[in-house]
């Protein structure tokens, strides 16, 4: 696969991952359980908390490319929500990891690699297109919470324009 589209695509995917991580750094401690909407099944899924685990979930898993077999890292628990919130250290420090990993997988991506098949109930995307889906993915959440962040006065947020260099 071309080296400068997966550059492009990596700079655009970790330009959402480090939007979702400006909200988690601005986001205070009395807002990190703030509902953001109600959800019939549990209250808890429309917490800024869960927002942000939910997203990073499934980014690891859409880098996965599979749901079969996927379970997220230590201390995290598939299909299950947890006694007490996950706190803002466990979810940043999970967020690096999806970023790390996001970065290499597509910085090793191959044509036959992005253009396999990844079968979900949902939908059959290419793995490339999966990607594309779970940048807009994050994107989507991360938005919800630095409009949530806005609401409450915190101020802070800005456009990331592409990824910004970690090393």
């Amino acid at each position: 696969m071309d080296d400068r589209l997966k550059a492009s695509i990596w700079q655009q995917y970790g330009a959402a991952l480090d939007t979702l991580d400006d909200a988690l750094r601005l986001c205070p401690d009395h807002l990190w359980t703030v509902q953001l909407w109600n959800d019939d099944e549990d209250a808890r899924y429309g917490q800024f908390w869960f927002i942000a685990y939910h997203t990073l979930f499934w980014t690891d898993m859409y880098l996965t490319g599979t749901l079969s077999g996927f379970n997220p890292p230590l201390p995290f628990i598939k299909g299950k929500l947890p006694e007490t919130p996950y706190t803002q250290e466990q979810i940043k420090n999970y967020l690096d990891q999806c970023r790390a990993k996001g970065k290499a997988v597509i910085e090793a991506l191959t044509d036959e690699q992005a253009y396999r098949i990844c079968t979900f109930d949902w939908m059959e995307p290419t793995f490339l297109e999966l990607q594309i889906y779970s940048l807009r993915h994050i994107q989507e959440h991360a938005a919800q919470l630095n409009l949530v962040l806005g609401e409450h006065g915190v101020t802070g947020q800005d456009w990331v324009a592409q990824a910004r260099d970690k090393a």
